[in-house]
């Protein structure tokens, strides 16, 4: 065999053990490295105490490494899942369903996380008092397709509104949380539905309107705003490690809801360590005094923001909401701590 063919083979061979490699790492079905995806939201308060405090790792013991990737809108997030870059994550209902009809049923809910959280406001001297009056405004959601765009839309429907992009008279635009902050301040839209921490941002940096607070937004805020999901695939081919980080997740529920002052400030200090910046303690407790931590997914509410999903166009096609729950694991372990959702 000549030189020049035993250097082509060599390289062949190189660039098949590379692409291995790359799919490898991307299926992550035999790594020892656990991709959790997270937002730096008070929503996700478990995920960032058990960040900052080494929970899930413990969990999970030293021959797993988490590997934390920070997002800061659903439908990245579910993008990463689609395309193997995650395993587990902390994410809104709205993109958690969006992400099991993309992925024909390969993303599912594994647990709840957070409840309600998340509040509509108007801008400074507004004469905004009621949804009624957003009729012929601008009002911004963090994300098309998220919890609180979902919300916005469901609001607007139940006071007889429409947005514009089905004839209606509500411009309904969408804005990272922070640039809501800066359109708000300077009425380039005159208000928003957003999560906390951002809210209560919103009322004390740029003088914001309450107009809904967090159990005024749907169903008395016993809504989910937050919960866990995982690739179908990782779930099955390793129900043990999502057996420890669940059991990780249901003690830190317990803990954040039995010692809310010192779990406000842990979520406090790993949002500054994410964002640089940290609450002022007003905000801090009224931020966390309208979100609800819980274990629970609930997915007879679900299966609601499910049908709404599809009045809305968010999901295109109908399918049983039954599917998009995979709980045995979650359950084992609420029994045998004693504990119900």
């Amino acid at each position: 065999m000549g030189r020049r063919t035993i250097s082509l083979a060599l390289s062949f061979i190189f660039i098949l053990a590379m692409l291995a490699g790359c799919d490898s790492e991307k299926s992550n079905e035999d790594s020892s490295t656990v991709r959790v995806g997270f937002f730096a939201n008070f929503t996700h308060s478990q995920a960032l105490i058990g960040k900052n405090r080494g929970d899930y790792q413990k969990a999970l013991g030293s021959d797993i490494t988490i590997d934390w990737k920070q997002f800061n809108a659903g439908s990245s997030e579910i993008e990463a899942f689609l395309a193997g870059e995650l395993d587990l994550g902390f994410i809104g209902p709205g993109p958690a369903i969006n992400g099991f009809t993309k992925s024909k049923g390969d993303v599912v809910i594994i647990a709840g996380s957070t409840d309600a959280g998340a509040i509509l406001v108007s801008k400074k001297d507004s004469d905004i008092k009621t949804v009624k009056d957003l009729d012929g405004k601008r009002i911004a959601i963090p994300q098309y397709g998220n919890t609180q765009d979902l919300c916005l839309r469901y609001l607007l429907r139940e006071n007889g509104l429409m947005e514009t992009t089905k004839g209606g008279t509500v411009d309904v635009v969408q804005a990272t949380n922070a640039d809501i902050k800066t359109l708000l301040d300077k009425g380039d839209i005159d208000g928003a539905l957003v999560p906390e921490p951002w809210g209560a941002r919103l009322q004390k940096e740029v003088g914001a309107n309450l107009v809904l607070d967090y159990n005024d937004i749907w169903r008395n805020g016993e809504y989910p705003t937050t919960v866990v999901i995982a690739r179908k695939e990782f779930l099955e081919k390793h129900p043990d490690v999502v057996e420890n980080f669940l059991k990780a997740h249901v003690e830190l529920t317990s803990y954040v809801n039995n010692n809310k002052k010192e779990a406000a400030s842990l979520v406090n200090g790993e949002i500054k360590n994410l964002t640089k910046k940290a609450l002022d303690e007003d905000v801090l407790d009224k931020a966390f005094s309208r979100i609800t931590v819980t274990n629970d997914p609930n997915p007879e509410i679900m299966n609601e923001m499910i049908n709404l999903s599809l009045k809305v166009s968010f999901i295109k096609e109908e399918y049983k909401g039954s599917n998009l729950f995979e709980l045995d694991i979650l359950n084992k372990i609420l029994e045998e701590n004693k504990l119900t959702n």
